[in-house]
């Protein structure tokens, strides 16, 4: 932390973790948090725009939930196993099993929402809102 952030109490932003085709077992997969994935490319506006939302996420949900992004042209074989056919599109992960997903930009109401409700939210929690 630099002299600045001592002064002022900031702390570091927390990242996220960039994933390709050669680590997404090892970072996903066996991630002992539930995961948010984020597909990417650079020619995508929509992408530009939701990287802060992505970005805050990582930050807010530290040590809740990995947040993650993936490149999706050094991604191909990732994508072609989730049928990611656009970005940005945005996968929920728990266990390495997709339990929800989006394509297009969302704010970040709508990841909150998403991640409280499906990734963090008890299991006899979300049966008994399937069920009311």
């Amino acid at each position: 932390m630099g002299w600045l952030g001592k002064i002022f109490g900031t702390t570091p932003r927390v990242l996220p973790v960039s994933v390709n085709d050669d680590n997404f077992d090892e970072v996903v997969v066996k991630s002992d948090l539930p995961v948010v994935l984020d597909f990417w490319s650079d020619t995508c506006a929509p992408c530009r725009q939701l990287e802060p939302v992505i970005m805050n996420l990582a930050d807010e949900y530290q040590g809740q939930v990995k947040v993650c992004e993936a490149n999706i042209a050094q991604s191909l074989k990732i994508a072609r196993r989730f049928g990611v056919m656009a970005t940005p599109t945005v996968l929920y992960l728990r266990n390495g099993v997709v339990v929800s997903r989006v394509s297009g930009f969302r704010g970040s109401l709508y990841h909150k929402e998403v991640i409280d409700q499906d990734l963090l939210a008890p299991v006899s929690e979300k049966k008994a809102r399937k069920s009311a």
